[in-house]
């Protein structure tokens, strides 16, 4: 842990109302046993930076013997990044990684030209009630990582760099910001970080990337004389001096953005792609089932079943 100066700027957060470009209200989606709030992509906005998916998962608490259970899927041209702030479950796929997500961890799985994972809770985590409550995002491939092989990497919660300021606390998830990076490798240039601000903190937004944007998990903030409370997702313009102020509550919020991509992406169910014919023939790949010589594989640990191919 150690202070940061960059944090702590002389920033001002000015009365300009037009220093915000969008203002994502997100969807809540019902899954079933939980509800998701999905901020990306969203009708004014498909993208903030390379962030093409943003789903707050829960908060939601599990009864004994009750859990999250999504069977085998497959993914493209997508890289998948879990962070927790609590509850735990288990993660296997395709490449026979077999890990369990925690609190605070980085589990990034690069999809590339194919893969495919579940994510279940099981084993003693159904022996007792339990809540699960996270971020859930997808980060686009630049197209000359579209068809790269896949690759997964855990990065534990200490392993990551926790920043400090006056009343503020950043834990930098992937990427680079306030002049830390974090030991995570990435397909494109990007800033990922969980931040937590006591009442009327304020924090500047990073000014050495394109694109910003900011989602409030917790609380509420001040941005350019406007409050957004939970559930909101403020995107900014470039170049433009930003700073969120904490309200009395104070304030959780993930911050995001990078570099833009060279153009917008196709999505279909779980398939990104820079084309409709990468994602025409993922479809057919995943229909064949083709499990041994095929596109996609089924995670070894997990192989008894898989969601089929939606017919839509």
């Amino acid at each position: 842990m150690s202070w940061n100066p960059i944090l702590d700027p002389d920033t001002p957060i000015g009365d300009a109302v037009d220093a915000i470009e969008t203002v994502i209200v997100p969807r809540a989606r019902d899954l079933g046993d939980f509800e998701v709030r999905r901020a990306l992509p969203a009708p004014k906005r498909q993208m903030v930076g390379p962030f093409i998916f943003f789903d707050q998962m829960g908060p939601a608490e599990f009864l004994t013997g009750q859990g999250i259970d999504i069977r085998p899927h497959p993914h493209i041209g997508l890289a998948t990044v879990t962070y927790l702030y609590s509850g735990r479950f288990h993660h296997r796929d395709s490449l026979g990684v077999n890990q369990w997500i925690e609190p605070g961890a980085v589990n990034l799985m690069t999809a590339g030209n194919g893969v495919t994972h579940s994510e279940r809770v099981d084993e003693d985590a159904l022996a007792a009630p339990y809540d699960m409550f996270g971020i859930q995002t997808w980060i686009a491939l630049p197209k000359d990582k579209e068809d790269a092989p896949a690759q997964f990497v855990h990065v534990p919660k200490d392993d990551l760099p926790l920043l400090e300021g006056r009343g503020k606390q950043v834990r930098l998830i992937l990427g680079s910001a306030y002049g830390a990076s974090a030991p995570v490798p990435v397909p494109s240039e990007m800033f990922y970080a969980d931040a937590r601000l006591d009442p009327g903190a304020a924090i500047p937004m990073p000014d050495n990337h394109e694109d910003r944007g900011v989602y409030v998990v917790k609380g509420s903030v001040t941005v350019a004389g406007q409050v957004f409370e939970a559930g909101r997702m403020m995107v900014f313009r470039p170049g433009d001096r930003i700073s969120a102020k904490a309200g009395p509550e104070g304030a959780w919020l993930i911050l995001l953005g990078g570099a833009t991509l060279e153009g917008p992406r196709h999505i279909w169910w779980n398939f990104v792609a820079s084309s409709r014919d990468r994602i025409e023939a993922a479809k057919e790949a995943w229909r064949a089932g083709d499990w041994q010589h095929g596109r996609f594989r089924l995670p070894p640990d997990d192989d008894r079943e898989f969601i089929p191919l939606p017919e839509r």
